[in-house]
């Protein structure tokens, strides 16, 4: 593939944590709204829930961002092949690592169990990597 035709590619992120129900949703919903169709958005987890934290669907819900369609994933080898960015949040050895993809580790407090008060901050922090993230693999 030539220089140009990579630019051109819609980058694929998969955020990953344990569940799929917390930190991993409320990433993936912000990608999806602040970048549109310029990235490929998925989201796993190494032992997904049943369903996503309400609270977690709560707070997003604040900002306008409806997370409550979604359903907790399996992470799979396929999603990590198929991704140009993993980003993990706490999974810690269960993500399996390929050469020449981008990962990194977002150390986020847990929303598992807290009240809307504390995953507020989780929720604002996440944007906040989020669009830190958005602007160096998809500038608009």
């Amino acid at each position: 593939m030539n220089a140009s035709a990579e630019s051109t590619a819609t980058p694929t992120v998969l955020f990953v944590c344990v569940h799929n129900a917390g930190r991993s949703q409320m990433a993936a919903g912000w990608l999806r709204h602040l970048a549109g169709d310029r990235v490929e958005v998925l989201s796993a987890g190494s032992a997904p829930k049943d369903q996503i934290n309400p609270v977690a669907v709560e707070a997003m819900g604040e900002v306008g961002i409806d997370i409550a369609g979604h359903t907790p994933q399996v992470l799979t080898v396929d999603a990590v092949k198929e991704s140009d960015v993993v980003i993990t949040m706490g999974c810690g050895d269960a993500c399996p690592i390929f050469p020449g993809k981008r990962y990194e580790d977002w150390e986020l407090p847990d929303p598992a169990g807290q009240g809307i008060e504390t995953v507020r901050p989780i929720r604002d922090e996440i944007r906040a990597r989020v669009e830190a993230l958005l602007a160096e693999i998809a500038p608009a």
